[in-house]
C-alpha cells in the first residue's frame, strides 16, 4: 500500500495531479479541496494516498489532509459507493458539512452533490452514521491521527470562525494544526491561527 508520496508538482488538471518522486511519475487523482491547496507546477508537495486496484487498472488518490482521506476510505465502505461518488463528495462538501448532514439525516442536502441521487443520499445518511456517531463520542477518529473533528469544542468553534472569515477548510485545519498545546479558547485559538496566517 502507498500511504503518501513526497515530490515535485509536474502537471495538475483536475482530477489529475502528476508528482514525480525521484525520477518516477506518479498519476494521482484528487478531490477538488485538495487542488485548493496545491502549489504552483514545479514545487516540492506532499499528499496522503490511497490505492484502488480495479481489475482493469490502479488508480492511486491523493489528499491533502488526513480527515480527507479518512472519510474517503469509510465512504468506499459504503454499499453502491465507488471511488468516483467519492471523490465527488470531498469535492462538493467539507467533511464537517457532511457529518453534518448524516447526524440530521439530511438526505436532501446530499442529493444536491453530483452523482449522488435519492437513494445514494439515504443509503449515506444509514451507513455512515454509526461512524459519524462513535466519530462525535471519540471511540472511533475519523482522522487517522486521531484528531478532534472540525466541529466540536473550542477547535470546532474556531474552525467554524475561520471559514466564515473566508479560509478553505484545509487552510483553517492547517492554520488551527499550527497553534501548540491545549486548553486554549476560542478566541486565542483564532488570534493565534490568524497570527500565524500573516507570518506565512
Amino acid at each position: 500500500m502507498i500511504g503518501a508520496l513526497r515530490g515535485q508538482l509536474l502537471q495538475k488538471a483536475p482530477p489529475q495531479l502528476l508528482i514525480d518522486v525521484a525520477g518516477v511519475g506518479y498519476e494521482l487523482e484528487a478531490p477538488l479541496s485538495t487542488f485548493y491547496v496545491l502549489p504552483a507546477v514545479g514545487q516540492d508537495i506532499r499528499l496522503l494516498t490511497h490505492l484502488v486496484v480495479r481489475e482493469d487498472a490502479h488508480v492511486l488518490y491523493g489528499f491533502a489532509t488526513a480527515d480527507e482521506r479518512a472519510l474517503f476510505r469509510a465512504l468506499l465502505k459504503v454499499s453502491g459507493v465507488g471511488p468516483r461518488i467519492a471523490l465527488g463528495v470531498l469535492s462538493a462538501v467539507t467533511v464537517e458539512a457532511f457529518a453534518d448532514c448524516v447526524r440530521a439525516g439530511d438526505a436532501g442536502a446530499l442529493t444536491r452533490i453530483p452523482g449522488i441521487g435519492r437513494k445514494t443520499a439515504e443509503r449515506l445518511v444509514i451507513e455512515m452514521r454509526d461512524r459519524v456517531a462513535d466519530f462525535a463520542a471519540n471511540k472511533m477518529p475519523l482522522t487517522d491521527a486521531g484528531a478532534e473533528l472540525p466541529g466540536s469544542g473550542a477547535r470546532g468553534e474556531a474552525f467554524s470562525a475561520l471559514l466564515a472569515l473566508g479560509y478553505k477548510p484545509v487552510e483553517a485545519t492547517r492554520l488551527l494544526k499550527g497553534v501548540e498545546g491545549e486548553g486554549h479558547s476560542t478566541e486565542d485559538l483564532i488570534r493565534q491561527a490568524l497570527q500565524s496566517a500573516v507570518r506565512t
